[in-house]
């Protein structure tokens, strides 16, 4: 039996012992996997592992299995990623042939191990192995070493608005605020108290006190908004302007208009609509 080395806590009990396979591969021979939880890449850190692979070599392996003609990566992209900048020709691999399910715990596992996961990245990758491969989340709680609570937390996190799962993804916002926005059911809610959050740099305590009130301070303006003629009208606006149009009402009939626009380009074409080019 070849000898297990740099995997990481709970990896090895993940590899067949019978299936390893030690050895080196041409780098070009190795392809991303496709179906590998992480998607987000910290390409100053890549260039930072590059410069060290450089200076000490790649000490740890890639894991690799085979596929067709080449090999898809099952841990390891971010080592392949500098190993490709720092020019290596051949990297250290283990070879396995191992279940698909395996391949995407694996993948999971070292990458929660490393932290090199985003909340969201993570809350898919638990979702994925519940749905597609039937573990309970007792069973992935012993897998990866995190309790069920925090595992439901963590998927809770895919019930956001797309537009404040992108703060957590480009790291605007902590899971910690994400979490606190969930009090706030309405999509358009949450990003709105999500755009506040980040505009006043709101800690996630203040972000909880919002989301737990956010309907009591506003019950004026909440009431005056549901009402079927402020819906037409933004309907009416957004037909003629060509673009998202919000009627933000307060009380004693005031209020504003918001019209939203998603480039320069969309600015000016507005503009021109309502005759203000220069």
């Amino acid at each position: 039996m070849a000898k297990k080395f740099g995997l990481g806590k709970g990896l090895d009990k993940l590899i067949p012992e019978d299936e390893e396979n030690i050895g080196v591969l041409d780098i070009n021979k190795i392809k991303p996997n496709k179906k590998q939880p992480r998607k987000y890449f910290d390409e100053e850190k890549i260039a930072m592992l590059a410069e060290s692979i450089k200076e000490h070599g790649m000490i740890q392996p890639i894991i690799v299995q085979k596929e067709k003609e080449d090999y898809s990566i099952v841990a390891g992209e971010r080592r392949w990623r500098a190993a490709k900048q720092a020019n290596l020709k051949e990297v250290p691999v283990i070879i396995m042939d191992i279940t698909e399910s395996a391949v995407l715990e694996i993948s999971l596992i070292e990458n929660i191990q490393r932290q090199d996961l985003n909340p969201i990245e993570e809350a898919n990758a638990y979702k994925r192995l519940l749905g597609d491969f039937d573990l309970t989340q007792e069973e992935l709680s012993r897998k990866i070493g995190k309790s069920r609570t925090s595992i439901s937390n963590t998927m809770r996190l895919v019930n956001l608005d797309d537009r404040v799962q992108e703060f957590l993804i480009e790291e605007i916002l902590s899971e910690g605020h994400g979490r606190a926005i969930l009090a706030i059911e309405e999509k358009e809610d949450q990003y709105k108290l999500a755009q506040r959050v980040v505009d006043e740099n709101l800690n996630v305590r203040e972000t909880e006190n919002l989301a737990t009130n956010y309907y009591k301070v506003k019950p004026v303006a909440r009431k005056i908004r549901l009402d079927p003629y402020f819906k037409d009208v933004e309907k009416r606006l957004a037909k003629t302007i060509g673009t998202k149009v919000s009627l933000k009402p307060k009380a004693k009939n005031k209020g504003r208009i918001e019209i939203e626009y998603y480039s320069m380009d969309d600015l000016n074409r507005i503009l021109e609509h309502l005759k203000l080019e220069e």
